[in-house]
């Protein structure tokens, strides 16, 4: 999951992305409205947690661009104002949660994948391919039957090559959906990641290295590799 985290309080900002990426949750921050507008139109995202009370364009006005955008994006409002009236203003705008300071970052989660699991009613909650079982909400996965215990990266990035079906994915995309905008965009964290996640699931390797092209679940593991435990 990736979110746009709209906080203009940069040490809070900080910590909660921290706490979020400890949950496998990628975090990109906007200290302000205009920020936030500009990371809007150059990234998707699966949520917005917005704080209301920035400086540009505020919360409110970030909040009504989404909904008019049409792209169904949940959005919660993180903010100080306890207020039912507030409350009311908020889920007037489009908000569909709302998290008032001080809060605990595991509630924040919860409502999180509340949240992305309220925007993906449309798909099994629980994903297999090619003799993989993947539940994003207990966080489990398993081959074939058997547990497999993974890192909270090595899931985040299973987790995106679950969802393409067999399709395949680029480095660049896993690095924007399983980690966040400040990821070196020459590292070889994508290819390391992906080396010891095929390593975890075991042989027959499952994921496929396409050369040039990216990486994706095979379909038919064994049955020929179009890479190897090369990355």
């Amino acid at each position: 999951m990736r979110v746009l985290l709209v906080e203009d309080e940069p040490l809070m900002a900080e910590a909660i992305r921290a706490g979020l990426r400890l949950e496998a949750i990628a975090a990109d921050i906007a200290l302000d409205g205009d920020a936030a507008l500009e990371l809007l139109s150059v990234n998707a995202y699966d949520i917005a947690v917005l704080d209301r009370d920035i400086p540009g364009p505020s919360g409110d006005e970030i909040a009504k661009r989404i909904v008019a955008s049409g792209s169904g994006m949940p959005i919660l409002m993180l903010t100080a104002a306890d207020r039912l009236d507030d409350k009311a203003t908020g889920f007037g705008l489009g908000a569909d949660d709302y998290l008032t300071k001080p809060f605990e970052l595991r509630e924040l989660v919860l409502r999180l994948r509340a949240l992305d699991r309220r925007r993906a009613h449309n798909r099994p909650p629980v994903r297999e391919i090619a003799g993989l079982r993947l539940d994003p909400f207990r966080r489990e996965v398993s081959r074939d039957g058997r547990y497999v215990a993974l890192t909270r990266k090595q899931f985040a990035v299973l987790e995106v090559l679950v969802a393409a079906e067999g399709g395949v994915v680029s480095a660049e995309e896993l690095l924007k959906q399983a980690w966040d905008q400040n990821a070196d965009p020459f590292t070889n964290a994508v290819r390391i990641t992906v080396s010891a996640l095929r390593k975890r699931l075991g042989e027959p390797w499952i994921i496929a290295t396409v050369a040039g092209a990216g990486y994706r679940i095979d379909t038919a593991p064994g049955a020929g590799r179009e890479g190897g435990d090369g990355g």
